[in-house]
């Protein structure tokens, strides 16, 4: 039987609580789905209508369809979660498990700064707040053009490193290595997960790269009351 979720495997301080679902826990944009996912939850995820952005907003005060790539939670029993499928979902934590935070970084929402929104919109130092990456497309199967290289590089000339070339014009990123620079430039030198690739993993991913189609994986995190 396949998994229908992944745990993260970091060290969360007690009490911090977080999963991905796979495709085998069906579709996240769906009622079934949604349902299905429910029971292993404290409460009802707060699900954001993601644009690809930098807002990150506190999960206990807003609704479900509030335009945001990101939310944090201080409260007990507030589930923050994102949907994604090659996108990276982005998990943090301080290390007391008083706050958390979740991030949808694609591409565009990672070289604009979302990771580091999260962070500032979860407060204290960067130094006592853990992270770990979740599924995304992988380094060998993200081709994209020299525009979005251009937009990384322009923006921090350490991001060349996480691009390989293909062929003219075009190249290979590495999301979880952009990532892992932009939490060290922060402080954040605890960053567990990254070692995942929705596109070439079809048996427990769904991929838009890959399938050109509608179906999401949810990642969630929050505290236990």
């Amino acid at each position: 039987m396949a998994t229908e979720i992944i745990v993260p495997e970091w060290p969360a301080p007690p009490g911090v609580h977080a999963l991905v679902t796979t495709r085998a826990l069906g579709d996240m944009k769906s009622k079934e789905g949604k349902s299905r996912l429910r029971p292993l939850l404290p409460a009802d995820p707060v699900w954001l209508r993601q644009v690809h952005g930098t807002g990150a907003v506190d999960a206990a005060s807003v609704a479900d369809g509030t335009a945001a790539d990101a939310s944090y939670a201080r409260n007990k029993n507030i589930v923050c979660a994102v949907m994604a499928a090659d996108c990276m979902p982005v998990l943090l934590a301080d290390e007391r498990g008083t706050v958390v935070g979740i991030a949808h970084a694609g591409w565009r929402g990672l070289c604009a700064g979302v990771i580091e929104a999260t962070a500032a919109a979860i407060g204290g130092p960067a130094s006592a707040m853990l992270a770990w990456l979740g599924p995304a497309i992988g380094p060998g199967a993200y081709e994209i053009g020299e525009d979005v290289r251009a937009a990384f590089v322009d923006r921090d000339t350490r991001a060349a490193a996480a691009f390989r070339p293909t062929r003219p014009g075009h190249w290979n990123l590495d999301l979880y290595a952009v990532a892992r620079q932009r939490l060290a430039a922060l402080g954040v030198v605890r960053v567990f997960g990254g070692g995942f690739c929705t596109a070439s993993d079809s048996a427990r991913f769904f991929s838009y790269r890959r399938d050109r189609a509608s179906e999401r994986m949810a990642a969630a995190i929050w505290i236990a009351g």
